[in-house]
């Protein structure tokens, strides 16, 4: 994705795609929009507000007040010592006069519509308040949470208390602003959150962020949250729930627990994982996620464990991004690479991962990884139409699967039925590390592990030619954000 390094005064105060879209063709050129599905709201501007529902941040917004409250105190014992990234970062703002302007109007934008949060602490002020809470938090790791709701003090996890995207929590009023999208589409912008979120990817891949799985902490007061180790018995039962909740598997007994479902060793500290990444990266105990149809090849399986967002066929090579109906374009989630056009009239199948999913891709398909590309994006961008909405990123998902950094996976299936199509796995926000583990040109068997998200919540997309005629498996749900988990390696989609 190409991003602007400048952007003028008339951009500032009213962004426009123009920031991010590749500039291969005038507006007047874009394709009609796809058939669209049933995955969003009839609108998305103004202040039309939804709960969250892709569980990549808590539901209700006092989980995510309780853990700012913690971060503040974090940063004012840190006080002036600053990561260098970070000051680099202040510096490149302050010395450029329109963002040095946007940076400041996203957060005084924002607080014009929330001066208060819920529970009743002032909103952050101003970019250099952010600065200093996002250099608290690159030595702090995803935490869980439950609450107190009711009197007798009896505690109850909240199935969405995770703060799955922490940088993503502190502006994700600011970021709905038109300068939030003005400053988040700058491409130096871009530049410098990738050199802070590689320090904190350091962070939480080492053992200091383990703390996170097992520390405990203080009784909690009715009505607030408190902090909860991920290992503890809480957030184990609700780990262990949306494993064997999701569809396409086999039953399980209803006493398993964590150490029958994923790899660990429960005899150990923090059951032997050294960080935070090495919990959130899990495996399953092998067997436990059985391959379906392993020798058919006309059976696709599921490439992640995720919810259905959304099934479209006839998709466009390009498309206008800010049509009231987004529909997907194939030049810009592809990013203009020559298969594009194997893939005009396809199919697109996309699917959100929520933050206690297991975060492993496997092939969808027996075939050859013909081709491996790494899109750098943009980290913090959503659906420009979509404004003071806390469910942005949620609605934002086809956005994003042209914008944000993504890993093409193109493999030519043994299928000729199915013959050449591509994974995409999207990195959202902080979440943008496409792993890949697998070389161009290997050989890859269904059910395989080819690569990984890391840190917080994810999507993805499959997208077949149109000659690959296909008869999804619903499991009975209807796609969108009530959708449920199906299971990674379960049979996905027929060929025809």
């Amino acid at each position: 994705v190409k991003l602007s390094s400048q952007i003028s005064s008339k951009q500032a105060s009213k962004p426009t795609t123009d920031n991010i879209m590749p500039q291969k063709r005038s507006a007047a050129d874009a394709a009609p929009p796809a058939k669209q599905c049933r995955s969003e709201p009839e609108e998305m501007t103004g202040l039309m507000v939804h709960k969250r529902k892709a569980r990549w941040l808590p539901e209700d917004p006092i989980f995510i007040d309780a853990w700012l409250l913690h971060l503040r105190e974090r940063a004012k014992a840190l006080g002036d010592k600053i990561i260098q990234p970070i000051r680099d970062f202040e510096l490149l703002v302050k010395s450029n006069p329109i963002l040095n302007q946007t940076s400041n109007d996203m957060f005084t934008e924002s607080a014009g519509n929330h001066p208060t949060t819920p529970l009743e602490q002032p909103a952050i002020e101003n970019f250099a308040e952010f600065l200093k809470l996002l250099n608290a938090l690159m030595q702090t790791a995803p935490p869980c949470y439950q609450v107190y709701t009711d009197k007798d003090h009896d505690a109850h996890f909240s199935a969405a208390g995770m703060i799955g995207f922490p940088i993503n929590a502190l502006i994700d009023w600011p970021m709905a602003t038109k300068s939030g999208y003005a400053f988040f589409s700058n491409s130096l912008v871009n530049q410098q959150f990738k050199r802070i979120l590689d320090v904190w990817t350091e962070f939480v891949k080492s053992p200091a962020s383990a703390y996170i799985l097992t520390e405990e902490t203080e009784k909690g007061q009715y009505g607030h949250p408190l902090l909860v180790p991920w290992l503890g018995k809480v957030a184990q039962k609700e780990v262990v729930e949306v494993a064997v909740s999701a569809k396409g598997q086999r039953k399980h007994p209803s006493d398993i627990k964590f150490e029958d479902i994923f790899q660990c060793k429960p005899s150990e500290k923090a059951y032997g994982f050294t960080s935070w990444d090495d919990f959130f990266t899990r495996r399953f105990v092998e067997g436990f996620r059985p391959v379906a149809a392993k020798q058919n090849d006309d059976i696709i399986i599921n490439a992640c464990e995720s919810a259905p967002l959304a099934l479209e066929s006839g998709v466009k090579k390009s498309a206008k991004f800010w049509l009231k109906k987004m529909p997907y374009s194939l030049e810009n989630m592809l990013d203009f690479e020559p298969e594009t056009e194997q893939f005009l009239g396809g199919t697109v199948y996309q699917a959100f991962l929520s933050g206690l999913s297991f975060h492993r891709w496997h092939s969808p398909v027996n075939g050859v990884m013909k081709k491996i590309k790494i899109v750098q994006g943009a980290y913090f961008l959503q659906d420009p139409r979509i404004h003071n909405d806390p469910v942005a990123p949620n609605f934002s998902q086809k956005f994003l699967s042209a914008v944000a950094t993504r890993a093409l996976m193109f493999i030519e299936a043994d299928n000729p039925k199915i013959g050449l199509m591509c994974m995409i796995a999207i990195g959202m926000a902080e979440c943008s590390s496409c792993d890949v583990i697998v070389e161009e040109g290997a050989r890859v068997s269904k059910g395989q592990e080819v690569g990984m998200f890391h840190h917080g919540g994810s999507t993805h997309c499959l997208l077949f030619r149109p000659e690959t005629k296909l008869k999804f498996e619903t499991y009975g749900q209807t796609f969108g954000f009530d959708s449920k988990n199906v299971a990674v390696n379960a049979h996905l989609a027929k060929v025809l």
